[in-house]
């Protein structure tokens, strides 16, 4: 399995929320880029980040800090938030980002991600942010009626690299994954399933590797600022 050290942006800063809420934050690092680099130099393999403004305003907002972890480091990089059309994910992949998550946009328009994944094998991913078992939009603000296995499943012969399932009310809150509908939703599709949100110890990501479903990785952000979780530690474990 994968660990992805989640960045989130906020304002240039690397913050984390507290379930979504734009209110709740805490800034981590103002340097997004030297933070993105002491998780390379320990040993991480990929980086997943997320533009929180550009989840709200629809459009990429924190494009300068991006480009700076881009260029600092040699890791292969994944960024959702606000990436909404096919000339954004052309221009991020052109800057070097190895995977677009595509999360509102699969919901509203779900051609544009076939598109996106003919165009670019490997390069797209599909994020559901889930309330509920039911996908939510616009960075969490909007609810829909939409059914997490049945987005996931209308994706299957789309060729989609992955799909980050993320549960809302345990995002940041430090109250573990939901280990269950994680499982069941990478029992469920052929698609590669990335397990986000919640992840506050250890025994969270020995929960995820042992869950019965073959899980590609696990997105960890608070606990690996505050300490609760030793990232040498989860890389080794994730690797044995």
């Amino acid at each position: 399995m994968i660990l992805y050290p989640a960045i989130d942006l906020k304002d240039g800063n690397a913050v984390r929320l507290v379930h979504g809420d734009m209110e709740k934050e805490t800034v981590f690092n103002e340097n997004p880029a030297a933070q993105a680099l002491e998780f390379v130099n320990a040993g991480c393999e990929w980086l997943h980040l997320v533009d929180l403004n550009g989840a709200f305003a629809g459009e990429p907002v924190n494009a300068a800090p991006v480009e700076e972890i881009l260029k600092q480091t040699k890791v292969p990089a994944q960024l959702g938030g606000g990436i909404r059309d096919m000339a954004t994910i052309e221009r991020w992949i052109d800057k070097g980002l190895a995977r677009v998550i595509l999360g509102t946009v699969a919901v509203e328009n779900p051609d544009l991600v076939r598109e996106a994944a003919k165009e670019f094998p490997g390069k797209v991913a599909v994020g559901i942010d889930a309330r509920n078992g039911k996908v939510a939009t616009k960075g969490w603000a909007e609810e829909t009626d939409v059914m997490v296995t049945d987005l996931a499943k209308s994706f299957e012969d789309a060729g989609v690299a992955a799909i980050i399932y993320t549960d809302i009310n345990r995002d940041g809150a430090m109250q573990g994954p939901n280990v269950e509908a994680t499982a069941a939703l990478a029992n469920a599709v052929s698609i590669p399933v990335i397990a986000s949100g919640g992840v506050s110890s250890l025994d969270d990501l020995k929960a995820l590797k042992s869950c019965g479903a073959p899980l590609n990785g696990a997105i960890s952000g608070r606990a690996l600022y505050d300490g609760a979780i030793d990232l040498k530690e989860a890389l080794a474990l994730f690797k044995g």
